[in-house]
């Protein structure tokens, strides 16, 4: 090629990379045991009666308020979602799920540091939430700090060694660090446990595309799309791929689908730029 080969961008981790547990579901007020009282006074027995059915009404209450903050995390509000896990919070301060399912609503409203800090806290009251780790690692992720996600990653592939998201995820931090070999070894691990799994053959295309191995990109693509024919950011990357392989025919037919498949989505960004990539190659092919 006698000319400038245009700089067509592969499309990055940051619209695909983070992968997020959803909510906890409904709780069930909580049930205790009979217990036989000893003889007291009546006076005594009253209060403490008393003492007892307040307590439960707030421990319902708690309860209510959890269950109807889940509601409105399935709607989709959620700022509503987050105030009524709060009042449950202030009600019942040790719920691990409050915490968790507050750090859900509060990452979805793109507040990393807020969920950090619940994902932090429904660890501390227990320790072994994979789900927590998980999102918190998937917060840290969307806030740039990949040390941070790996370790959090770390500590779920400790306690489930097959843990798809965690390796992938921990997978995408490698890559943001440029420590490449490290994520394909995450990806290979995600493959080896699940042949199926799109994201993992998506993922390792684009460290391939960045390590200037494209042909073996150009593979993972394939079968990413082998096993989700619709996946427009698969054909889009794809596309470029060919290009850099300089079959600039099947680039343009690549990127003329993720483009089609973009309209559907509603995706005006990502149309846009695969209808800039199509542009810049048949200008730069004279097609």
């Amino acid at each position: 090629m006698s000319q400038t080969e245009p700089k067509l961008p592969i499309l990055g981790l940051t619209t695909l990379m983070f992968t997020i547990f959803s909510i906890v579901h409904t709780q069930l007020p909580a049930m205790s045991e009979e217990v036989v009282p000893e003889p007291k006074q009546e006076q005594e027995q009253e209060q403490e009666q008393e003492q007892e059915q307040e307590q439960e009404q707030e421990q319902l209450s708690a309860v209510d308020l959890y269950n109807r903050g889940v509601d409105k995390l399935e709607a989709g509000d959620y700022g509503g979602a987050a105030s009524d896990f709060s009042d449950a919070l202030k009600l019942d301060p040790n719920d691990a799920d409050s915490h968790y399912n507050r750090g859900y609503a509060y990452q979805n409203l793109g507040n990393q540091r807020a969920a950090v800090y619940d994902y932090t806290e429904a660890i501390k009251i227990k320790p072994d939430y994979q789900q927590a780790y998980i999102n918190r690692g998937a917060a840290y992720l969307s806030w740039s700090k990949y040390k941070e996600a790996i370790a959090d990653f770390d500590e779920v592939i400790k306690l489930s060694s097959k843990n798809e998201a965690a390796l992938l995820s921990r997978g995408n931090a490698h890559h943001q660090l440029e420590d490449y070999q490290a994520a394909l070894a995450d990806y290979q691990e995600v493959i080896s446990h699940n042949a199926k799994n799109v994201m993992a053959y998506y993922q390792r295309g684009l460290t391939y595309n960045q390590l200037q191995q494209h042909e073996e990109a150009l593979a993972d693509y394939n079968e990413a799309l082998q096993i989700k024919p619709t996946f427009a950011e698969a054909f889009h990357n794809r596309g470029i791929t060919k290009f850099k392989l300089e079959n600039t025919e099947e680039a343009i037919e690549d990127l003329e689908k993720a483009a089609e498949l973009y309209q559907q989505e509603g995706k005006t960004e990502s149309y846009q730029s695969a209808m800039d990539a199509i542009k810049q190659i048949k200008e730069f092919s004279g097609s």
